[in-house]
């Protein structure tokens, strides 16, 4: 069945780091003199929608390529689904799947040879691949669209390729990285879909996102500033904590009801003002 982007989420309790599907401690990186990332904590439920936001710049994108075994950090922990990503990548990585804003599909190939591709990437069995191929199709809307050349597909239809090609090996764990940039709002309303769809099967997803709107359907959020994070919990969390900090009050001095996207703002706004002083 078919979940409404508009659909509240289950509440899921604050995680622990011994059934977390993700457990950061004390992260860090750095390139030459520059701190990318800043020594940051956070658990992540298994099952949930983490949304993961910050500015371009803000180490979003450093995070998660520490967290996918792409790049080492200098110093903290990195537990994925019980196992030490830094000691162990390629047990994590059979496990974990990955989804770029760029999609990461070859545009020369078509629906069902880059399905195959990724297939092979991840060992795939052949009965498995039957299966996996069949669902990956139908989920996508793309059955009796196989032998089409993936450069023929609009950008909401690479999309959902895209998806289908990073969940071929039925991942655990699966990182999103900006993946509805671009889209129209109604492919990005279906694509919503899909990952309700994927978390009400047990799947824990991990989403970076520029559109505050998304970062609603999440079930919790972290925010992210100058390689720190500056605010973390479910939307609503984040709303009532912040709103005395960074509310503004009417002509009555009541507080001003804040939407997320205010929150992040005013939080990114009075980081850069101290950061300045």
């Amino acid at each position: 069945m078919t979940h409404s982007a508009h659909h509240p989420l289950p509440f899921i309790s604050e995680p622990t780091a011994t059934d977390s599907a993700i457990s950061v401690r004390g992260l860090t990186k750095r390139f030459g003199e520059f701190t990318a990332v800043s020594g940051i904590d956070f658990d992540v439920a298994r099952g949930e929608i983490f949304g993961f936001l910050g500015p371009n710049g803000s180490g979003k994108t450093t995070t998660m390529r520490m967290l996918t075994g792409t790049i080492a950090p200098q110093s903290g922990s990195i537990r994925i689904l019980g196992e030490d990503v830094v000691a162990s990548p390629e047990k994590v990585k059979r496990r974990i799947g990955y989804m770029s804003q760029k999609f990461s599909l070859f545009e020369d190939l078509t629906v069902d040879e880059n399905l195959r591709f990724y297939a092979g990437v991840y060992d795939l069995p052949a009965d498995e691949f039957v299966k996996q191929r069949a669902y990956v199709l139908e989920m996508a809307g793309l059955v009796g669209r196989e032998k089409e050349l993936t450069a023929n597909l609009s950008v909401g239809w690479k999309q959902r390729l895209a998806l289908g090609a990073a969940t071929i090996h039925e991942p655990e764990l699966l990182f999103l990285d900006e993946p509805t940039s671009g889209v129209d709002p109604v492919a990005r309303r279906h694509f919503w879909d899909l990952l309700y769809d994927l978390a009400g099967q047990g799947v824990t997803l991990f989403v970076t996102t520029h559109y505050m709107e998304e970062a609603t359907q999440c079930g919790r959020l972290a925010f992210m500033y100058a390689g720190r994070i500056i605010a973390e919990g479910s939307p609503r969390e984040i709303r009532e904590q912040h709103l005395l900090d960074i509310g503004d009050r009417d002509d009555s001095g009541r507080l001003r009801t804040a939407s997320i996207e205010d929150v992040f703002v005013r939080l990114v706004t009075r980081e850069r003002e101290e950061a300045g002083r």
